[in-house]
This record gives structure tokens, C-alpha cells and sequence, in this order.
């Protein structure tokens, strides 16, 4: 006899203690995930740095962390975590709330490719996050030293460690060679 696993809504998942580990709600099923590599965080880590900074001098919107998780798919209960993501003042004009409602996305994405992570699972995320609503997402893959950029109804671009990367719309004004998002 066959058992059926009962899935979790996002507002149960919501409601989760904290146990120190980062989760992930995908189509109703929990998913824990692994701390990251030494080459991951960093990745993770320069590329917030310079487009927080970014962010913060013009006055764009809010920044968040690998923790914040967003609810990006109701039909399906699915709250991804991105390693980092920035919600522009027009998506979110007064402070971050306790709990992410319904439908609220972040205009960019980054998600850092990790070695755990096949590069169709990375390519699914970044499409999952441009259906939610997301305006530019930035896959980083560190070992290649090299961006790929998803935009909605547009091929996916890469973009190699020589080339610069432009913040269009999301980002008016910024400009940066990959290179210097991805040192080695």
C-alpha cells in the first residue's frame, strides 16, 4: 500500500521554528539546503557588496540576504531563497514586514551556482523566478567567472568575465565588469 506525503503550504512553512538552517519550500515539499562553499560565499558575497552599494547610494529600494525567503508561486506553495535579491521602492515603499505576502518579488535575483547544483537546476530556478515576476535574475557561475542574465521574454544572455554587466531598468546607471563581480 502506497503512503502519500502530505505537502506543506507556504503559510505553514512560514510558520517553521527557526533551526539555524536555510529551507526551501518547491511545489509543497521542504527542502533543506547545504551550507555554502568557501567559493560560493564568496561569489555570494562580492557580488551583494557591490550591488548593495550600488543600491544604497541611489536611494533604489531595499536589499536582502540568502535567508529572506519569497513566495513566489501560490498554485504550486513554493518559497524560494535567493543569495541575494533587490525590491525596488515602487514594489515595496515603506519598511520589510515580518512575513512576505503573497505575490511580493524581488525585481532582481542573484542565485550563485553551486557545485551540488546541475547547471538545468540553476536554468529552472532563474525561469521559476522570472514567471513569478522578477525583472532581471543573475545566475553566477564563480569557476567560469561568468553571468548569465534572465530577463522576462528575452534569451538568456552570457555574459564572460571581460564583459560588463548593466543594470537596464532595474538597475539605472549601474555598470560593472563581471570580472569584478567574480575575482579570482
Amino acid at each position: 500500500m502506497a503512503t502519500q506525503r502530505k505537502l506543506m503550504t507556504a503559510e505553514e512553512f512560514s510558520c517553521l521554528p527557526d533551526d539555524g538552517m536555510q529551507h526551501e519550500l518547491v511545489r509543497g515539499e521542504v527542502t533543506t539546503l547545504p551550507p555554502a562553499n568557501p567559493w560560493h560565499g564568496d561569489a555570494a558575497s562580492e557580488i551583494g557588496f557591490v550591488l548593495q552599494a550600488f543600491i544604497r547610494q541611489h536611494k533604489l529600494g531595499h536589499t536582502y540576504a540568502a535567508e529572506s525567503g519569497f513566495w513566489i508561486d501560490c498554485d504550486s506553495d513554493t518559497v524560494r531563497a535567493p543569495d541575494f535579491a533587490f525590491l525596488s521602492f515602487e514594489r515595496l515603499p515603506g519598511r520589510s514586514p515580518e512575513r512576505w505576502p503573497e505575490g511580493l518579488v524581488p525585481d532582481l535575483v542573484v542565485e550563485v551556482m553551486s557545485p551540488s547544483e546541475s547547471a538545468r537546476e540553476v536554468r529552472e530556478k532563474m525561469e521559476q523566478w522570472i514567471r513569478a515576476g522578477v525583472r532581471l535574475g543573475i545566475a553566477a557561475h564563480p569557476r567560469t567567472r561568468s553571468l548569465d542574465l534572465y530577463r522576462p521574454a528575452a534569451e538568456v544572455q552570457r555574459l564572460g568575465p571581460e564583459a560588463l554587466l548593466d543594470g537596464g531598468d532595474v538597475l539605472p546607471g549601474f555598470s560593472c565588469r563581471v570580472a569584478d563581480l567574480l575575482p579570482e
